[in-house]
């Protein structure tokens, strides 16, 4: 069953048309300015990927792709999760420079995913990477990168509220750099998410650095993939939300795993099988490019410079019957 969050007294600023025409004008400013900002192109993309190949994004290990038969083929294919591994290979099949990039739109369904205010079976992201060298491989240019994103947020927003002055959403470009252990240092007694919430309250945008390995306390702040980011070098982009008044997550991104990193983190996740697939196996053999990339959430952006309190006001998806009737009654209109 989903949980559904109203916020007291929550009105939306726009209405159905205005939103509908706010999401498209976001999209289009949003991604000029991070193609400018990090160096990247815009290509094609897959909806799905072969089974078998280990392309597809595993998330945390247990989601449960789309998974269906193809007749000419007598194969199957997987509708993705995410596109974090094909931008790998992409960049090593079209052959990008050192310093350049792409983007994309990724549509992915998660079939498996618990839905709330912030979290729908459908995912739309701007997914993106970057070809990086060895001597660039480190925690400056990761944080050089996030900063910049964050500069592209901002002013996406100033420009969507010079078009509807009735948006009073405020974010600040002061970035807080912490680790999750520095968190569960901070607050030891409180879990990760409620750690994150007391963090944001007060330093309003954050980079959570280092989720996927176990802490000290032994647990872990959030699952991770262990064969695209390196969970040293990674992290997650996150603002102060007003309307919920929570920590908001908009990117999820990283360094990429290397030879060395993706060995021991593959021991670590206990998925050594992973090794005979195609992708794992280019990348210990060193064959496919160093890179820096993520995933930028399309409807999470829209809702936090629109202060829209549930996801479904910026994306179509499926909810259960109580999630539409309790938006309903709140005057939360789903799209």
């Amino acid at each position: 069953m989903s949980k559904l969050i109203i916020p007291k007294g929550y009105k939306p600023v726009l209405n159905l048309y205005e939103t509908q025409n706010a999401i498209g004008t976001i999209k289009r400013i949003f991604e000029e300015k991070l193609s400018k900002a990090l160096n990247l192109i815009r290509v094609s993309a897959p909806l799905f990927v072969p089974a078998n190949t280990g392309i597809n994004d595993d998330l945390n290990g247990v989601e449960r792709p789309v998974e269906f038969d193809i007749r000419e083929t007598n194969t199957y294919g997987q509708v993705v999760h995410s596109l974090a591994k094909w931008k790998r290979l992409a960049l090593h099949k079209y052959g990008f420079p050192v310093g350049q990039g792409l983007y994309t739109d990724m549509n992915a369904i998660r079939r498996d995913e618990e839905m709330d205010n912030l979290h729908s079976i459908y995912v739309d992201q701007w997914d993106w990477e970057k070809v990086i060298d060895r001597s660039t491989r480190n925690v400056d240019t990761l944080k050089s990168t996030v900063i910049k994103i964050v500069g592209v947020i901002c002013d996406t927003l100033d420009e969507i509220k010079k078009l509807y002055p009735q948006i009073t959403v405020k974010l600040s470009r002061e970035v807080s750099f912490i680790t999750t252990q520095e968190l569960e240092d901070l607050y030891p007694a409180l879990s990760p998410r409620e750690r994150e919430n007391e963090y944001l309250r007060e330093h309003k945008t954050a980079f959570i650095m280092q989720i996927g390995d176990v802490l000290k306390s032994g647990i872990r702040h959030d699952g991770r993939a262990p064969d695209y980011d390196d969970w040293k070098l990674n992290g997650d982009i996150m603002f102060w939300n007003d309307v919920l008044e929570c920590a908001f997550e908009v990117s999820s991104m990283g360094i990429r795993v290397d030879e060395k990193s993706l060995d021991e983190q593959l021991t670590k996740a206990g998925c050594d099988d992973r090794r005979n697939l195609l992708f794992h196996k280019m990348l210990l053999n060193g064959e496919l490019p160093l890179t820096i990339g993520g995933g930028i959430g399309q409807s999470r952006v829209c809702m936090l410079l629109l202060q829209k309190a549930h996801i479904g006001e910026v994306q179509v998806s499926i909810w259960d019957e109580e999630t539409i009737s309790g938006c309903k009654k709140a005057g939360i209109e789903l799209l």
